[in-house]
Protein backbone atom coordinates (compact mmCIF):
# COMPACT_ATOMS: atom_id res chain seq x y z
CA UNK A 1 0.00 0.00 0.00
CA UNK A 2 1.21 3.46 -0.70
CA UNK A 3 2.59 5.35 2.71
CA UNK A 4 -0.34 7.23 3.33
CA UNK A 5 0.07 8.99 6.93
CA UNK A 6 -0.46 12.20 8.93
CA UNK A 7 2.25 14.00 7.58
CA UNK A 8 0.64 13.26 3.79
CA UNK A 9 -2.64 14.50 5.12
CA UNK A 10 -1.44 17.58 6.50
CA UNK A 11 0.73 18.36 3.53
CA UNK A 12 -2.65 17.82 0.85
CA UNK A 13 -4.66 20.12 3.69
CA UNK A 14 -1.87 22.45 3.21
CA UNK A 15 -2.17 22.41 -0.60
CA UNK A 16 -5.55 22.47 -0.40
CA UNK A 17 -5.31 25.61 1.45
CA UNK A 18 -8.40 24.04 3.74
CA UNK A 19 -7.88 23.83 7.90
CA UNK A 20 -8.61 20.24 9.50
CA UNK A 21 -9.29 19.05 13.12
CA UNK A 22 -7.22 16.19 14.45
CA UNK A 23 -10.49 13.91 13.74
CA UNK A 24 -10.83 15.44 10.25
CA UNK A 25 -7.04 14.57 9.52
CA UNK A 26 -8.16 10.93 10.99
CA UNK A 27 -10.75 10.50 9.03
CA UNK A 28 -9.47 11.99 5.54
CA UNK A 29 -6.44 9.28 6.49
CA UNK A 30 -8.73 6.34 6.84
CA UNK A 31 -10.55 7.49 3.63
CA UNK A 32 -7.47 7.71 1.56
CA UNK A 33 -6.04 4.43 2.68
CA UNK A 34 -9.47 2.93 1.72
CA UNK A 35 -9.23 4.32 -1.96
CA UNK A 36 -5.69 3.65 -2.12
CA UNK A 37 -6.06 -0.08 -1.57
CA UNK A 38 -9.52 0.06 -3.71
CA UNK A 39 -7.13 1.23 -6.44
CA UNK A 40 -4.77 -1.55 -5.90
CA UNK A 41 -6.89 -4.06 -5.83
CA UNK A 42 -7.98 -3.14 -9.43
CA UNK A 43 -4.47 -3.41 -10.33
CA UNK A 44 -4.58 -6.58 -9.17
CA UNK A 45 -7.26 -7.89 -11.99
CA UNK A 46 -6.11 -9.77 -15.04
CA UNK A 47 -7.07 -7.92 -17.84
CA UNK A 48 -4.02 -9.54 -20.37
CA UNK A 49 -5.72 -11.15 -23.19
CA UNK A 50 -9.17 -10.53 -22.82
CA UNK A 51 -8.89 -8.03 -25.65
CA UNK A 52 -9.19 -5.06 -23.26
CA UNK A 53 -7.47 -1.97 -24.56
CA UNK A 54 -6.44 0.44 -21.88
CA UNK A 55 -8.46 3.45 -21.14
CA UNK A 56 -6.04 6.76 -19.68
CA UNK A 57 -8.32 9.28 -20.22
CA UNK A 58 -12.32 8.86 -20.17
CA UNK A 59 -13.12 11.61 -22.19
CA UNK A 60 -11.56 9.89 -25.31
CA UNK A 61 -14.22 7.14 -25.00
CA UNK A 62 -16.95 9.86 -25.17
CA UNK A 63 -15.47 11.32 -28.52
CA UNK A 64 -15.57 8.59 -30.29
CA UNK A 65 -19.49 7.67 -28.91
CA UNK A 66 -22.18 8.42 -31.84
CA UNK A 67 -23.63 11.46 -31.14
CA UNK A 68 -27.60 12.04 -31.96
CA UNK A 69 -28.17 14.32 -35.05
CA UNK A 70 -28.62 18.10 -33.68
CA UNK A 71 -31.65 19.07 -34.93
CA UNK A 72 -33.50 22.30 -34.56
CA UNK A 73 -37.16 22.31 -32.96
CA UNK A 74 -39.54 25.43 -33.01
CA UNK A 75 -37.77 28.55 -32.41
CA UNK A 76 -39.82 30.83 -29.81
CA UNK A 77 -40.16 34.87 -30.90
CA UNK A 78 -37.93 37.57 -29.61
CA UNK A 79 -41.24 38.58 -27.02
CA UNK A 80 -41.87 35.07 -26.17
CA UNK A 81 -37.94 34.30 -25.15
CA UNK A 82 -37.79 37.68 -23.18
CA UNK A 83 -40.61 37.22 -21.21
CA UNK A 84 -38.64 34.47 -18.97
CA UNK A 85 -35.64 37.10 -19.04
CA UNK A 86 -35.66 38.68 -15.26
CA UNK A 87 -33.91 42.10 -17.15
CA UNK A 88 -33.80 43.04 -20.73
CA UNK A 89 -32.76 45.95 -22.28
CA UNK A 90 -33.82 47.33 -25.98
CA UNK A 91 -34.31 42.79 -27.09
CA UNK A 92 -31.59 41.75 -25.23
CA UNK A 93 -31.39 40.31 -22.02
CA UNK A 94 -29.48 42.23 -19.41
CA UNK A 95 -26.62 40.35 -17.32
CA UNK A 96 -24.85 41.09 -14.51
CA UNK A 97 -21.38 42.55 -14.60
CA UNK A 98 -18.89 39.80 -14.32
CA UNK A 99 -15.50 42.06 -15.08
CA UNK A 100 -15.35 45.07 -13.28
CA UNK A 101 -13.16 48.15 -15.02
CA UNK A 102 -12.46 45.60 -18.20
Amino acid sequence: MADINKETVRYLAKLCRIACTEEQEEALLHDMQKIIGYIELLGEIDTEGKGLVPCNNVSESLTQAPLREDLTGEVLSREEFLKNAPQHIGGLIRVPTVLKGA
